[in-house]
């Protein structure tokens, strides 16, 4: 609800303001407490029979301005869960991927050292080719006797390096194959030792996988949910308008059921657009306004906006006081309300007379 200077900013510059309530200290006091408010202007409920069905529109308003502020704060909170359940999910990611790194990197070892395993058992088994046959060789070598070797011998030396030929060769070849035997063992433990690590990481890739699966699907369903109280959310407010549209066409039939009282031609907008013959009349001989209110007075000046707004403004001569208006307005058929609503009329009970203020905000 607008201050008092605020309301009446615009009526000119020229007009000296004055209220039909006196200006005293305790009456500034109380205006900021006074919530006793009549609303007659937009989205103001409209009583055409009984009361009831009248403030029918401010119930079903306030409970669906509820429900938009319900299905508001779930869609904020499940958007905020979508938003940490996103950043889970990129986590995740991220974790795959430096496991998938790991992945890689074992299996190239496991590759390398299966690889190896097999060249080394190649190379025993070719060893082993050549040991059989230098042993099947000795062995024929073998059915000679010494002094037959001897003979075909040049001498002594060259008998004594055949011997040691055929012995070397075979020891060579024992442990060359024993090397080999060995290596490919240590490459065996090896290889287990990586295919277990291998195993792990695959494990653990299966894991992350499972998580994020688990939090892309909380995450749609989150999503989902969250789309369906926007939705509820943009249906309610739809539903809203459409009301405050029969509010305003229910205040308007009111308003002309009541009696609008004559018509103005408006002023300065920069002033309000309150009508120049009102605004510079006499201020302590004040001419009376088409709707019977005293000009300059802010009775006049809401009357007025009432009218500029709406095209209809009731005739309330005699009984117009500012704390007269509520009654006035629910004997005209209009609601009075305690909700201050934007491009209305508001009505403050205390002092003598009250005092009434145009409302450009809701």
């Amino acid at each position: 609800m607008l201050t008092r200077r605020k309301a009446y900013a615009n009526v000119g510059s020229s007009m000296k303001l004055r209220s039909t309530t006196p200006a005293s200290p305790s009456f500034r006091r109380q205006l900021a407490v006074i919530i006793t408010i009549l609303v007659m202007a937009l989205a103001v409920p409209i009583s055409f029979a009984a009361r009831a069905s009248a403030d029918d529109y401010d119930a079903r308003i306030r409970a669906l301005e509820q429900d938009i502020a319900q299905y508001d704060a779930e869609a904020a909170k499940l958007a905020k869960q979508a938003d940490s359940l996103s950043r889970e999910v990129a986590r995740l990611n991220g974790e795959k991927a430096k496991i998938q790194a790991k992945i890689d990197i074992s299996q190239a070892k496991f590759d390398k050292l299966t690889k190896e395993i097999a060249e080394n058992e190649k190379k025993i088994a070719e060893n082993k080719d050549a040991l059989g046959t230098i042993l099947a060789d000795l062995y024929v070598d073998d059915t000679i006797s010494p002094i037959e070797m001897l003979a075909s011998s040049q001498n002594i030396g060259d008998f004594l390096d055949k011997q040691e030929y055929r012995s070397a060769t075979r020891d060579e070849l024992s442990k060359t194959i024993d090397e080999i035997k060995t290596l490919k063992a240590e490459l065996e433990v090896q290889k287990k030792e990586v295919s277990n690590v291998l195993a792990d990481q695959k494990s653990q890739r299966k894991q992350l996988a499972q998580k994020e699966s688990e939090q892309r699907t909380l995450l749609a369903q989150t999503q989902g949910s969250e789309s369906k109280y926007r939705n509820l959310s943009a249906k309610s407010t739809k539903e809203k308008e459409r009301l405050q549209q029969e509010q305003q066409a229910a205040i308007e039939a009111a308003l002309r059921a009541a009696g609008a009282g004559g018509g103005a031609v408006a002023g300065d907008p920069n002033k309000g657009g309150y009508p120049a013959y009102l605004a510079n009349s006499n201020y302590y001989n004040p001419v009376v306004d088409p709707w019977g209110m005293y000009s300059r007075q802010c009775v006049s000046y809401t009357a007025w906006k009432v009218y500029q707004k709406n095209g209809y403004m009731p005739y309330w001569g005699g009984y117009g006081n500012a704390n007269q208006w509520p009654g006035n307005a629910q004997a005209s058929g209009i609601t009075v309300s305690t909700v201050p609503r934007a491009k209305s009329v508001g009505v403050l009970m205390a002092g003598t007379y009250g005092h009434t203020v145009w409302l450009t905000n809701g």
